[in-house]
């Protein structure tokens, strides 16, 4: 009887308090997580200087397609759970939730293995140069071997959060960071462990959040169990199909980064690809920050699609939305009034760089106007089964539409091309969002 309570909070509760108690866990932790990445890169370029932060910059795609391979299992996976808990059938979810967390580990562990072979072409193909090859070998290495952790680490986070549990994925993200940061300053400044110290701190602190959340099995009203399967090849079509549009995002965000190294690399040099690097840890943080607000609406917009409740489904959207603009606006003063110090952050950098880096970062807080919007709608539509719209709003935000831009823009406008390349990336896909919601809605 316990489960039945817990499933019936979201049928009882109001749409405002549900929505508050995912998205304030989820955006702290999310918040966490972001001030985490950036003390790394802070510790990182102020231990070990602008080149071993370019390195660790140029590896960052391998532990986002880690990071992307969760999402796509676990967002489809999750998805189809909440569905089937609003639809009043525990044990299918539990099948879905076991199905998900096996084929994690075995495509983690067998990707991890087959790109440690091919290492150090990958490293040049991520775009590694003679200077800073040595740090994106020693972070890689790390990363290939035991990246499996923090696929399942995530995965399990984001299963939790949609099985009632936001507040205790909200901990075990919160430990998560607090052990890395703890272990960077240690394996940086007392051992003299360099980048390789650096991605070993993000995989034992991923263990730890991994412990945590497993204490999930052993609570009263917990759904999750795992349970004897036989391997279903249509229900594992189905989460790839939901998941797809976060991973995309991820492996959007890979092409984002790439994309600019490479084109700042042509255009500006080391200088330009360590300016880039300051301003994409910064994008890291809001980009978590609105990963949180989209996985707060996620689990309630599944689970009220699974219930057939319209109504709930709405406002919940409409409140993210609103949310969404005002953490833009927000996000854009602080680009505009606080760029300066915000890029004196991860060191005593050349004044090339701090030049560049500078107006970089006005230039690109610009997109966080739409980006928010551009998050929640995409997160709208693959809650409720609308993958195509999902997916076109993640590949072209970050892959075909930012492509195109990167490739005109800079051709008119130099450096300043590239730093608009996103903001204007984002402003259409928010018109094209605009015109399909009105078009489907009407």
């Amino acid at each position: 009887m316990g489960k039945e309570q817990s499933v019936n909070r979201l049928d009882t509760e109001s749409v405002g308090k549900s929505f508050m108690r995912y998205l304030i866990p989820s955006t702290i932790g999310m918040l966490l997580m972001a001030i985490n990445i950036v003390i790394d890169g802070i510790m990182v370029g102020n231990r070990l200087g602008p080149v071993a932060l370019g390195g660790v910059g140029i590896s960052v795609p391998v532990y986002t397609l880690f990071v992307a391979m969760s999402l796509w299992i676990g967002i489809g996976a999750a998805t189809r759970y909440s569905a089937a808990m609003g639809a009043k059938r525990p044990e299918e979810a539990r099948v879905i939730f076991s199905h998900a967390v096996v084929s994690i580990f075995v495509l983690t562990i067998i990707i991890g293995l087959f790109a440690f072979l091919f290492r150090t072409k990958l490293a040049y193909l991520l775009g590694a140069n003679a200077d800073t090859f040595p740090y994106v070998a020693d972070y890689m290495k790390v990363m290939l071997l035991f990246g499996f952790v923090f696929t399942i680490e995530n995965a399990f986070s984001i299963l939790v959060r949609n099985d009632g549990g936001p507040n205790l994925s909200m901990i075990a993200l919160i430990t998560t960071s607090i052990v890395n940061i703890v272990l960077n300053y240690v394996f940086l400044f007392v051992l003299d462990y360099g980048v390789a110290g650096a991605a070993a701190a993000t995989v034992i602190g991923a263990f730890v959040g991994l412990l945590i959340l497993s204490t999930h099995f052993f609570g009263k009203k917990s759904n999750l169990r795992f349970v004897r399967f036989k391997f279903d090849r249509k229900l594992f079509l189905v989460i790839l199909v939901i998941g797809f549009p976060s991973f995309l995002a991820e492996i959007g965000f890979s092409v984002f980064t790439v994309s600019h190294n490479i084109t700042f690399e042509r255009l500006a040099g080391t200088a330009g690809v360590s300016a880039f690097t300051i301003l994409n840890y910064v994008h890291s943080v809001m980009l978590l920050l609105f990963l949180g607000m989209g996985a707060a609406i996620q689990p309630l917009i599944s689970y009220y699609y699974g219930a057939r409740n319209k109504e709930k489904m709405r406002k919940t959207l409409q409140m993210a939305l609103k949310t969404s603009v005002g953490a833009g606006i927000l996000f854009f003063l602080i680009g505009l009034f606080a760029s300066a110090p915000i890029a004196g952050l991860f060191g005593d950098f050349p004044e090339e760089v701090m030049a560049l880096a500078i107006p970089g970062i006005k230039l690109f807080f610009i997109a966080y106007l739409f980006m928010g919007m551009n998050f929640v709608m995409m997160t709208y539509y693959q809650s409720i089964g609308q993958i195509r719209m999902a997916t076109w709003i993640t590949a072209s935000r970050e892959i075909v539409i930012l492509l195109i831009l990167l490739a005109i823009l800079p051709k008119l406008l130099g450096v300043t091309g590239v730093w608009l390349a996103i903001p204007m990336s984002e402003f259409i896909v928010l018109l094209t969002i605009y015109y399909y919601h009105r078009k489907w809605n009407s």
